[in-house]
């Protein structure tokens, strides 16, 4: 009798995606919406950032003029987020969240996200990986312990093999060692 197993999915790309605070309570008619656009949902989280750590997130934009509401709007409540993936995901996730302002989007792209969710052009809903690149530090900020492919080499790999898989082995080999079963098959 020959086993039909499934044919292996190979995501290309993943990016961030996060739910703000003032759209929590859509999360899961947005959830639904990312699923039927064909995206999977590799890992989610609910957290609340400081103005501190939205600061650090939102680096790039030091020194804009809305930069002070910006981190002051996404530490004034919990948010939702995601990694994302899929092929193409960064540009189908820019694509399906449309324009950053939510006005403009509802005007250009009635069907997106932002113009579904958003209010104006600083609380737009949710938030999008503008690249790669950014995707990828963006993920490492809000999910430290995610592995992101390709699988990290050189110091990386020790870095990640010291912070979590070290310390894991020496708990339970010193806890299998303690037990000393009699007979270990």
């Amino acid at each position: 009798m020959e086993v039909l197993m499934p044919e292996p999915q190979i995501y290309v790309e993943k990016t961030l995606a996060i739910i703000k605070p003032d759209v929590i309570d859509k999360e899961e008619e947005i959830e639904d919406l990312i699923l039927r656009s064909g995206f999977h949902i590799i890992q989610k989280r609910k957290l609340q950032l400081s103005p501190e750590q939205c600061s650090n997130f939102y680096a790039e934009q030091f020194g804009k003029v809305f930069f002070p509401n910006l981190t002051a709007y996404m530490s004034s409540g919990p948010i939702v987020a995601m990694i994302l993936a899929r092929n193409c995901a960064v540009s189908y996730w820019k694509e399906l969240l449309g324009p950053s302002n939510s006005l403009r989007a509802r005007i250009t792209h009635p069907h997106s996200l932002r113009a579904l969710y958003g209010t104006d052009e600083l609380r737009n809903g949710l938030h999008g990986s503008l690249s790669i690149c950014s995707a990828e530090k963006e993920i490492r900020f809000i999910f430290p312990e995610a592995i992101l492919e390709p699988v990290p080499t050189g110091q990386r790999a020790r870095d990640y093999l010291n912070l979590y898989v070290k310390p894991t082995l020496l708990a339970g080999l010193t806890a299998l060692c303690k037990e000393k079963p009699a007979d270990p098959m």
